[in-house]
């Protein structure tokens, strides 16, 4: 476990799949305890898929490969790189097991970095491979909640009308529902998460804060960067998830491929790419 402590925070991120485990703020918990019984993760990183894919394969070049949600980071062992009191950077490359789920070569590093009361995140993603590599990332992280996940709004910086999209099994289905029109504001309902998460893909925001209503104590989210947002939490539980990510999953009537995947990226040979989003406690 890597510990980062800058007086303010206190944050304890563990190796396997470089994931934040724990967040103090003044002593006080600010995520999402793991319990297994519930949701065994906290802040679970998603690479190189977010979300399903459709029947838990794709194909590239002809040849299937199968993959669990959210990829394989978070079931994989990162090295330290570098780490101090207010910061650290983990190490994830392609093995051998990566190779057969997924056929590029690759560097992904994740740091952390402390400043206050809030977290900087970077994804630093290089392709080694020789040829044009595909892929997605996200994140995952839980914020937790003082009693009912109704007592609590999503409050965006910009007016928003959001569309939340079915998820089946299978994949995502086209169908949308409408759950705000021209309002900042997005009361918590339990009865959004009877499916799944809320998923939102025309969100104009970069910036959302959730507030509880009762208390007015808060956690916020920057997300530049990232197309989408999603919000989770397993009915009755005491957290929700803000997740921006850079993908998205396939929906139940696309074809297999991944090139061709909704909010697929790309990086070419020898290519880097950079995304940063940060947690405001």
């Amino acid at each position: 476990m890597v510990v980062l402590d800058n007086k303010i925070l206190h944050v304890e991120i563990a190796e396997m799949g470089a994931e934040i485990r724990k967040v103090l703020h003044n002593g006080k918990d600010c995520v999402w305890s793991g319990d297994p019984k519930v949701w065994n993760g906290v802040a679970p990183i998603l690479f190189p898929i977010c979300s399903r894919l459709r029947d838990g394969k794709y194909t590239y070049e002809g040849k299937e490969y199968f993959m669990g949600i959210h990829g394989f980071a978070k079931t994989q062992i990162a090295e330290v790189e570098s780490a101090t009191s207010y910061s650290a950077t983990f190490l994830f490359k392609d093995t051998p097991e990566t190779l057969e789920l997924y056929p590029w070569h690759f560097e992904l590093r994740v740091t952390y970095l402390l400043k206050g009361s809030s977290i900087d995140v970077f994804y630093d993603v290089k392709n080694t491979s020789e040829n044009t590599m595909y892929y997605s990332i996200g994140s995952h992280e839980s914020y937790a909640l003082e009693g009912s996940a109704e007592d609590y709004d999503v409050i965006f910086e910009r007016e928003e009308t959001l569309y939340a999209y079915e998820i089946e099994k299978g994949g995502l289905k086209y169908t949308r529902n409408i759950i705000l029109k021209d309002s900042k504001v997005l009361p918590i309902y339990e009865k959004y998460f009877e499916v799944d998460a809320l998923i939102f893909k025309d969100v104009k925001s970069r910036f959302v804060t959730l507030r509880n209503r009762k208390t007015g104590e808060s956690a916020s989210v920057e997300f530049n960067g990232f197309d989408y947002l999603l919000l989770w939490h397993k009915q009755g539980a005491p957290y929700m998830c803000i997740e921006p990510w850079a993908g998205m999953c396939q929906t139940s009537d696309s074809d297999y491929d991944i090139t061709t995947k909704e909010g697929i990226l790309t990086l070419e040979p020898g290519e880097k790419s950079r995304f940063k989003h940060s947690l405001f406690y």
